[in-house]
């Protein structure tokens, strides 16, 4: 009988009824209290020195006229979605980020707020940026069809770039590891090796996909003001 690929991702783990893979979500953050006991380690400096650059970085991209600790929350955006996706990757720990149900919670009301706000305080500014400069006037309302409809689409590309991305990796993973038990030992040397190649990839995804996601937001909200 014949399951469906993507079945190994749905929701199975429950007690009473209730499920507990979302829990999984949460446990990035039972792991960060206890840097808080510790001594000042390699490892805090190293914490720190990424949350410092991650800051520069947002800081630049936002502009002067950008609100205080506006960056820490794209900071904490990105904090998240590297927990969740490196807990994906490991064994029978549910992939929150790999479906749109998170990916689209946290995008669009990010996205709402943004074009609120903007809207709201920023009307004039928000009108000039649907007609980019330079356009010629016969071409002015066929843009403004354009950039609306590109406008809108953005919490969705969020949410589906980094589903996607992390689903591909895993059932590659799961595809692979499915065919060991049909195979003979020299080739299943072969496919571990390839299994920890792609799980090192998987981790540099992990990373890349989290940056990419805070990044764009960060992006998507300096064009507010």
């Amino acid at each position: 009988m014949m399951t469906n690929l993507f079945s190994t991702f749905d929701p199975s783990t429950s007690i009473f009824n209730l499920s507990l893979n979302w829990l999984s979500t949460l446990l990035g953050i039972l792991m960060i209290p206890c840097m808080f006991w510790l001594m000042p380690s390699r490892f805090n400096i190293i914490w720190n020195k990424i949350n410092t650059t991650l800051h520069n970085e947002f800081k630049t991209l936002l502009g002067s006229n950008a609100f205080n600790g506006t960056t820490f929350i794209f900071i904490s955006i990105f904090i998240m979605m590297l927990f969740n996706n490196f807990m994906g990757l490991f064994p029978y720990i549910f992939t929150s980020t790999s479906h749109l149900v998170l990916t689209f919670s946290i995008a669009l009301p990010m996205w709402l707020s943004f074009m609120l706000f903007g809207w709201i305080n920023y009307t004039n500014h928000m009108f000039t940026h649907l007609v980019p400069q330079g356009t010629p006037p016969a071409l002015m309302s066929f843009m403004v069809l354009i950039e609306t409809i590109s406008n809108m689409i953005r919490p969705g590309t969020l949410a589906v770039r980094l589903a996607a991305n992390m689903i591909a990796g895993h059932l590659l993973l799961t595809l692979l590891g499915n065919t060991g038990p049909s195979m003979t030992m020299n080739m299943i040397y072969l496919l571990i090796i390839g299994q920890m190649l792609l799980l090192i990839l998987e981790s540099a995804v992990a990373m890349i996909q989290a940056y990419v996601f805070s990044i764009l937001s960060t992006l998507y909200s300096s064009e507010v003001y």
